[in-house]
């Protein structure tokens, strides 16, 4: 909800918010670079991965922009590539969910037999 744009938030969740920003000016800095960040990566800018990094350190949120420098060079090609893995990731979702439902019940061929049918 913070980091979410006015926009996409009811009137009550941004008094809240701009509460919130108002308590505390750590928090405030905080919520500011989390926005940052959050546009950068839905606008695809890359080449604002830097100054961003530089920015969030000495935030709340040096353990994650130390986390993004570990694989920098996989962060750069997500954020300039327009390919993504989310359909991938809806079927490993739909499958684990489905094999979770058996709960450890039937062999494989049961499995193949219930994904195959929810397709």
């Amino acid at each position: 909800m913070v980091i979410a744009d006015e926009q996409e938030i009811d009137p009550t969740e941004q008094a809240f918010v701009s509460a919130l920003i108002a308590c505390s000016p750590e928090l405030a800095q905080t919520i500011t670079v989390a926005r940052a960040f959050r546009a950068m990566v839905r606008g695809q800018r890359a080449g604002e991965l830097d100054n961003w990094l530089s920015t969030a350190n000495g935030t709340p949120l040096t353990g994650f922009a130390i986390g993004l420098k570990r694989d920098l060079a996989a962060v750069r090609a997500a954020l300039s590539l327009p390919w993504s893995t989310g359909p991938v990731e809806g079927q490993i979702s739909r499958l684990k969910t489905i094999k979770r439902m058996m709960n450890g019940r039937g062999s494989f061929d049961l499995l193949r037999h219930r994904v195959l049918e929810a397709a």
